[in-house]
């Protein structure tokens, strides 16, 4: 039975023609959405939006007092595909891997890196100051801080990464949106927690997310590749439960 399953989702991927060894990107950065045409501006220094972002940074450093959510925020600082897979893997259900995921494993890495393109263009634009520059502060990862003291905080790379991660994830396991979205909402938090963003930062990074997941759908081996990554999780979730109707 597990065998008829796999079968299945093998079909799936010959029909959708889906090279499990092309790690190219969906769109070059041109062709994704550029956020400094639409997305606001980072809020001024004089303005109550940045006495906001004061008030959440506060907030952060509360936060690091609760050594399980500062843990949380140090494991989510993770910068690639494979490492973030671990963690959302719990939400998830099931373990995601180049080895025993692959074609969900495919479109994820293909589909996150596409989208986390659209953050370059106001990265550079704006600039803006980290939380901890500007305070002088010492974060939860020293060992980054002068690294990253020169890349602009809005918005914040991490948390695009994680927001578009989570909504691809709810498209294959739906019945597993509400952890997923938990988790990657969390992610983003864990910016503002660790010292590294404004929570400004952060919501302008969730909105970027959803303009370039948006963006994925209008590409052909985009949606092939999700077909298949779908396939494959259907396939095990009937192996694992001894079924072979996929």
């Amino acid at each position: 039975m597990a065998a008829a399953a796999m079968m299945a989702a093998m079909s799936v991927w010959a029909q959708a023609r889906v090279d499990l060894n092309d790690e190219s990107l969906y769109f070059d950065i041109e062709e994704m959405p550029n956020p400094v045409e639409w997305l606001p501006a980072p809020p001024d220094t004089n303005s109550t939006q940045f006495a906001y972002d004061i008030t959440q940074y506060m907030w952060g450093k509360q936060q690091r007092l609760d050594p399980a959510r500062a843990q949380q925020a140090i494991e989510n600082a993770v910068e690639g595909v494979p490492d973030m897979l671990l963690q959302f893997s719990k939400p998830f259900g099931m373990k995601i891997s180049k080895e025993t995921t692959p074609a969900i494993y495919h479109v994820l890495y293909r589909g996150v890196l596409t989208v986390r393109l659209s953050a370059t263009k106001p990265k550079a634009e704006y600039m803006r100051k980290r939380p901890y520059t500007q305070f002088n502060e010492r974060t939860l990862l020293p060992e980054v801080e002068e690294e990253l003291r020169l890349n602009g905080s809005y918005p914040s790379g991490h948390a695009v990464r994680g927001w578009a991660m989570a909504l691809l994830l709810c498209e294959i396991n739906p019945e597993a949106q509400d952890d997923i979205l938990a988790f990657g909402y969390e992610w983003g938090q864990s910016r503002v927690i660790a010292g590294y963003h404004w929570q400004s930062d952060v919501d302008a990074s969730r909105m970027v997310a959803a303009a370039g997941y948006a963006r994925l759908h209008t590409n052909a081996q985009f949606l092939a590749d999700m077909a298949a990554a779908r396939a494959e999780y259907a396939a095990l979730i009937c192996s694992a439960q001894g079924r072979n109707d996929p």
